[in-house]
């Protein structure tokens, strides 16, 4: 389907890599692997036309279709998640339209036995018949059901894409690739803003529906469900092997001892010889002996060991003023959405409401939650970016270093390595520029590199030496790790550990996250829950065994928040078994900082609560009061007869009627915790 002949590419005078040779076929499900800046991304680029080798040719045939889906793109925010996807069917609707003007020119001529005639009926028929190959009439169901399968619910199609997370808006891209039925799929990371359950629906649709694919993903168990086939690029080099990649790596493993053995082999005989023939040279009976060893040495071509690239990025946060004891503390913080006129008789949508946290200095704190529960949203809050409701207070002293999910998409493409940090650069920092590029991998030449050849890892490592750059005491890192590999992932998660400010890390890794938090928001069902402890104590405080399952466990529904469930105002702790509790003054042998928090802080969150609690009670009393107007105007319409009969007036009677029940049996929740507040005091 693709060939693939002697294919090199450089960017300078070392080649990324060189005399590239291999065929993807159909229904090949190959896992291209290889270290961050190998030249992945840049393989993808070359088969998909976007980008030009140095030297080689790709051949393809002249029909085929090429899906790619690339770690960065620019992402259009004007329009809904249903019309963006529907452009995925540009091309039938185009058909459509021809087919449309052909039927009405046939039902306006007359000329029915004119050689122009029959022809145009040929067309139409033709065109006609592949239109209805394709599908297209079906298009609408198949678009829900790709949506669907990645994620998003019936309610999410009219809502306007700059309602979601770059995550979900990935997510439509993805969609629109899938619903084209391209020949061949290019993938780069399509896991990475994926949860379990749509990698799960990927690896099916793949496994079932896709013809061949090619992609780059750090998640093991994707590739290894998904592919049958493992192209390496290390040091320059492609190798095919033609295995899946835990048996790759195995293969590898194995294939460079045997070439190890084979080398220290091949230079001992080779260290004989040259001995031999050392030692008999000027022997005139040992001359013809002599002369065949000699010829034997010439004729030996030397064994090449794969070279391992063992070269690491070194990080290291550079040293903070002191900031205050809280950097932040969010009071009662809630964020909605404005919704369209498409979504009666809702007019936002609520992300979370009644978030009360506080992070205390030098502490490690994990956002986790499934995409779109506002973990990104809430980060945008604390960076003052985006409007909110409730009391945010940013701590004394607090200099916040942002690392933002689109953090690569905000790099000038046009500038050079060097230059995207000369221009940033200040002071005494511009003199070492060179030397912190070297530290990040960009040594030499490779600070020539412009942005826009860089993969996905070099452009998250870039961005993070802009982040070092100017002194910090809270680091946000809105998943840092996406494209990082296995190795950067070790020395970031390194490098957090020894900082000495506060972090906040929005990250689906378990891995990544474990031993380096100590306490846990979890963001689901409009509510923003704490848990105190490492990220394994919350996975089994939850009865889960990743992150990603968080959407599979008994997660917390929207529908607590809208009737005030009665713990609405009580974070969560978990006790020895690993059950949810209410927050209780806990034993001086537990966790020091924790003790120290409840004693300093109890009676004056205890004061906040109740104030909440009074504010909440009297919002629920003035929304009832506005929803019973709104009745009695209804009543009065629905008593003439043209009313009655106005099934959008009847039906908007239903819902503001359930809404007044689900208000009241809220101010009664309320109005109950206002009590035991009170009575607590």
């Amino acid at each position: 389907m693709i060939s693939v002949e002697r294919l090199k590419v450089e960017f300078g005078v070392k080649p990324l890599f060189q005399d590239a040779s291999f065929v993807v076929n159909d229904h090949d499900r190959i896992a291209l692997v290889g270290k961050n800046g190998a030249g992945k991304t840049t393989l993808l680029r070359i088969l998909c036309g976007q980008q030009q080798p140095t030297e080689g040719i790709v051949s393809l045939p002249k029909d085929i279709v090429i899906g790619y889906l690339p770690q960065v793109m620019n992402l259009s925010d004007d329009t809904t998640v249903r019309e963006e996807t529907r452009k995925a069917f540009a091309n039938q609707t185009l058909l459509k339209e021809r087919i449309d003007r052909m039927n009405q020119e046939l039902s306006e001529r007359t000329d029915y036995e004119s050689n122009d005639y029959m022809q145009l009926v040929q067309r139409y028929t033709e065109e006609h018949e592949r239109y209805m190959l394709l599908g297209a009439e079906n298009y609408e169901a198949e678009m829900e059901r790709t949506l669907s399968g990645l994620g998003f619910q019936r309610t999410d199609l009219d809502r306007p894409t700059s309602e979601f997370s770059g995550g979900w808006r990935m997510r439509i891209e993805l969609a629109k690739i899938l619903l084209q039925k391209p020949d061949v799929l290019l993938l780069d990371e399509p896991t990475n803003h994926l949860d379990i359950d749509s990698i799960q629906w990927l690896e099916q649709f793949l496994m079932q529906s896709a013809k061949a694919v090619v992609l780059v993903s750090h998640d093991r168990a994707f590739i290894n469900n998904v592919t049958n086939r493992t192209l390496e690029i290390s040091c320059g080099q492609i190798v095919d092997y033609k295995v899946k990649y835990d048996e790759y790596v195995k293969l590898r493993a194995e294939r460079r001892e045997q070439q190890i053995r084979a080398y220290e082999n091949q230079q001992k005989e080779m260290a004989d010889m040259r001995a031999f023939i050392e030692r008999f040279r000027y022997q005139a009976t040992k001359a013809v002996q002599v002369q065949q060893k000699i010829k034997q040495l010439e004729k030996m071509v030397p064994i090449e060991i794969d070279e391992v690239d063992n070269r690491t990025m070194h990080l290291k946060f550079p040293p903070c003023l002191r900031s205050g004891d809280y950097p932040v503390i969010c009071d009662n913080v809630r964020k909605e959405y404005p919704l369209t006129s498409q979504h009666p008789p809702l007019t936002t949508h609520l992300v979370f409401d009644h978030v009360d946290l506080t992070i205390k200095r030098g502490e490690k704190v994990a956002f986790v939650g499934k995409n779109g529960e506002g973990k990104t949203t809430l980060v945008k809050c604390i960076m003052n970016e985006i409007p909110f409701d409730g009391k945010l207070k940013i701590g004394h002293n607090v200099q916040i270093g942002y690392f933002a999910q689109n953090q690569a998409q905000l790099l000038d493409e046009n500038l050079t390595v060097f230059q995207t940090i000369d221009y940033v650069a200040k002071g005494d920092i511009r003199s070492r520029i060179n030397d912190i590029l070297g530290a990040f991998m960009f040594g030499g030449e490779e600070a020539d590199k412009k942005v826009k050849v860089l993969s996905g890892g070099e452009r998250s490592r870039l961005a993070m030496i802009k982040l070092l750059l100017e002194p910090v005491n809270l680091l946000i890192l809105d998943e840092p790790t996406n494209h990082l590999d296995m190795a950067s992932k070790d020395i970031l998660k390194e490098a957090i550990l020894a900082f000495d400010g506060t972090a906040i890390i929005v990250s689906h890794d378990r891995e990544f996250l474990d031993g380096l938090v100590s306490k846990v928001y979890e963001f689901g069902g409009g509510r923003v829950r704490e848990h105190l402890g490492g990220i394994y104590d919350f996975l089994r405080s939850r009865k889960i065994e990743n992150l990603n399952e968080l959407g599979n466990s008994n997660s917390y529904s929207r529908s607590e928040v809208k009737a005030g469930s009665e713990n609405s105002f009580k974070r969560d702790t978990s006790d020895d078994s690993g059950n949810l509790t209410s927050r209780s003054p806990l034993p001086t042998s537990q966790n020091e900082a924790i003790s120290s928090k409840l004693a300093y802080l109890d009676r004056k969150e205890q004061q906040r609560k109740i104030k909440r609690a009074e504010k909440a009670v009297k919002e629920c009393e003035d929304r009832i009061m506005e929803l019973e107007e709104q009745q009695k105007k209804l009543d009065a319409i629905l008593c003439t007869p043209e009313g009655a009969c106005d099934m959008k007036v009847v039906s908007e009677y239903t819902e503001l009627k359930k809404a007044i029940d689900e208000e009241t049996e809220r101010w009664e929740q309320l109005a109950e915790e206002l009590e035991k507040a009170t009575a607590n005091l």
